[in-house]
């Protein structure tokens, strides 16, 4: 596996991906908890950790393949216990993201993986928006929660917490607009969770599911025709079927795309190899996006170096990538407007 180190990048292409206005849309809020904070969670409420230090849990870092990084990931989430846990975890990602002049995100958070653990769904979804809410107030920091189900769970868990959240959604209707569909994708066909997907489709949510990351291309069709998703996350290997890249293409329908995680998780050995560029320049609706940064090594411009140094993107290229990223959001037409704006005036002085 090759680094993701980007040394052929000038100086002033580097300084352009910095500057770039961006909008990120596949982030899993649990994913991006580092292993300082995640050492000091435990800590504060006395949680066993099964590992002596922040350098020695880095080095269990090296994943093989998507089940190796879930293991660690679900250990890592039994740290979050209380509300201001929840808070501390998303605003320590909201920094990174202001940082890299992320300008929203639409985040995916699990609730199951918690509330199995006898954490109520409450303070999940109140310690996740408390810190949205304060970052969107006090820095103008555009965000939307995606409550998303486990896949190795049954249709019934996922039903369950349908129905635990949504007394909820009036509360929150100013944030959480997004259904989502991750974990294991191996064994667990979109179709699987068909009737609850229509359940919130009914119910006027945006739809969204992983697919065709290690699952294969018949996946992805799911996801579109049972699953009536709006954006497929992922979906690296629709490459494999020509008749779905078609469809894609004419539907322009959203891929978000997570480099880095490709590379750590071995669904690419090398950068180089990685089929972005290809789509993009086929005429896909390719977006860029972090994943899991806290496991894979990187927030949004550390994806976005990575892939332009690699496959030699040109500007024009990586502000279709941004584009892309406001074209896909859920935002209202007014604000991707207004977005929009900002990345044609970035473009134009630059």
């Amino acid at each position: 596996m090759t680094s993701s180190a980007t040394p052929s990048l000038s100086a002033e292409m580097r300084a352009f991906i910095e500057a770039l206005p961006k909008t990120e849309l596949h982030l899993h809020i649990e994913g991006t908890l580092e292993p300082e904070l995640l050492f000091a969670l435990a800590q504060r409420n006395k949680v066993d950790l099964p590992y002596a230090s922040v350098e020695a849990l880095r080095a269990a870092y090296a994943f093989t393949d998507l089940q190796s990084f879930l293991d660690l990931y679900y250990a890592g989430a039994n740290v979050l216990r209380t509300e201001q846990d929840f808070y501390d975890m998303t605003m320590a990602y909201i920094d990174h993201a202001r940082a890299d002049k992320v300008r929203h995100a639409e985040i995916f958070f699990d609730p199951q993986t918690h509330t199995e653990r006898g954490i109520g769904i409450d303070v999940v979804f109140a310690g996740i928006a408390r810190a949205l809410r304060e970052a969107r107030d006090q820095h103008g920091f555009s965000s939307a929660m995606i409550m998303s189900f486990l896949r190795h769970l049954s249709e019934e868990d996922a039903f369950a917490t349908l129905d635990a959240a949504l007394p909820l959604r009036d509360l929150y209707k100013d944030l959480w607009n997004g259904i989502g569909l991750d974990s294991s994708e191996r064994g667990n066909p979109p179709e699987k969770f068909a009737r609850v997907f229509a359940r919130c489709k009914e119910l006027g949510f945006h739809l969204v599911a992983h697919a065709g990351e290690e699952g294969p291309p018949e996946y992805v069709l799911s996801a579109l025709d049972v699953l009536k998703v709006e954006r497929i996350d992922h979906g690296v290997r629709s490459e494999e079927n020509p008749a779905l890249m078609q469809r894609l293409i004419k539907e322009q329908m959203p891929l978000t795309v997570c480099p880095l995680s490709n590379l750590k998780l071995c669904v690419v050995d090398d950068m180089a190899e990685h089929n972005i560029a290809r789509m993009l320049r086929a005429g896909l609706a390719v977006t860029v996006n972090s994943d899991d940064p806290a496991y894979f090594g990187g927030y949004m411009n550390a994806n976005y170096l990575a892939i332009a140094s690699s496959l030699a993107l040109t500007r024009e290229e990586l502000l279709q990538l941004a584009r892309n990223g406001i074209n896909a959001s859920f935002l209202p037409a007014t604000d991707k407007a207004r977005l929009m704006q900002e990345v044609e005036e970035f473009g134009s002085a630059h």
